[in-house]
């Protein structure tokens, strides 16, 4: 079947000025825009070739090509031209001409590709109950997808610049009426995004994002405990098309330590004493995240017994003051005793008879 060709869309005379072309457009567009007739799905087949067509018949070199290439092409029209190799880097005057189309008479700016909030990412970072308990300052390594150097995220070969997809007019999708509704389906050409890249970057593929690894140093709060999770905004992925980045999380994991054991913001220990330490009542030293601590023993004091010291446990995340070290005696029994040791035992234990 035969197409109309540019000139007849537009409804302009081949020899029209740079004006006139733009005015025909102008009116057109507004008059079929999909937006403008959500009840007629011809309107966007038409509005995507007028749309070509002004694309090609804006630009000098564009509408040179066609007019020696046009003909020759059977007037094929819509789908029918195709830009040489040369041509491939075009100007950014049609996006200029198609975002005040939008703006004029939408009261939208020109399509851009959709913009999409970058992932968020999981760090898990081990540390001793000391360093848990007084903070820290580290600083980490994270492999994450970051803006291209090359092309700064425009996704283009230098020299080169993003094209408004041609097979769906910027728009990104199709809508066409099923009976009662009415179907959007992605545009295959730009999978939705609006545009398409005729010259991608060689260093990114096109992706504008490429996998990087950066030092991010990390100040770790007093009192964190397995399981906290810190918020770090902005250092995860990078966002696409300039959307905004995601945030890392650093997910904390403290070591198990060979004397203390936590619960909360307290800290619990065990301590061993003889039993003459237990029977007769003691100042011993006992073990604390600064260092050693004197505490007393009763006398008669059992094993098992628990003594508090306040304010020698974990801080308290977000919040002021300390937990307590709760630490409780074994009392160790020796296994062998010397003949006089046991002649005093046997006297103690008659002794404690009579009483």
């Amino acid at each position: 079947m035969f197409k109309r060709d540019y000139y007849d869309l537009l409804g302009i005379d081949p020899l029209a000025s740079p004006e006139e072309i733009k005015k025909a457009y102008r009116r057109l567009a507004h008059q079929f825009h999909p937006d403008k007739n959500p009840e007629n799905p011809g309107a966007e087949e038409h509005f995507k070739r007028i749309t070509e067509a002004y694309e090609i018949l804006h630009d000098v070199r564009k509408r040179a090509a066609y007019d020696r290439r046009g003909a020759a092409m059977g007037g094929r029209g819509f789908g029918g031209f195709r830009e040489p190799e040369d041509f491939s880097s075009r100007d950014h005057s049609f996006d200029d001409f198609f975002g005040e189309i939008f703006e004029d008479f939408f009261g939208i700016k020109k399509p851009q590709p959709r913009k999409s909030r970058g992932a968020d990412l999981r760090y898990n970072l081990e540390i001793s109950l000391e360093e848990a308990a007084f903070g820290l300052e580290r600083e980490i390594e994270v492999r994450r997808m970051s803006v291209c150097s090359l092309c700064r995220g425009s996704r283009c070969a230098p020299g080169a610049s993003p094209m408004i997809c041609p097979a769906c007019g910027g728009l990104g999708s199709f809508r066409s009426q099923r009976g009662f509704f009415q179907v959007e389906t992605t545009c295959e050409r730009c999978q939705g995004e609006r545009q398409i890249i005729p010259r991608p970057c060689p260093k990114c593929g096109g992706v504008g994002r490429l996998k990087v690894t950066r030092a991010i140093h990390m100040d770790i709060p007093r009192g964190v405990d397995n399981g906290s999770r810190l918020r770090l905004s902005g250092e995860g992925e990078m966002g696409r098309h300039g959307g905004q980045p995601g945030d890392l999380y650093v997910v904390i994991s403290v070591k198990k330590h060979p004397i203390f054991t936590r619960e909360g913001k307290d800290l619990l220990c065990e301590v061993p004493v003889t039993f003459l330490q237990a029977l007769m009542g003691a100042e011993i030293e006992v073990p604390t995240l600064e260092g050693k601590a004197r505490m007393k023993i009763p006398p008669g004091t059992p094993a098992g017994k628990i003594f508090t010291l306040k304010g020698r446990g974990m801080p308290i995340l977000q919040g002021a003051g300390r937990g307590d070290l709760q630490v409780a005696l074994r009392v160790e029994i020796p296994s062998r005793l010397s003949k006089p040791q046991r002649e005093l035992l046997d006297e103690f234990k008659r002794l404690s008879q009579e009483g």
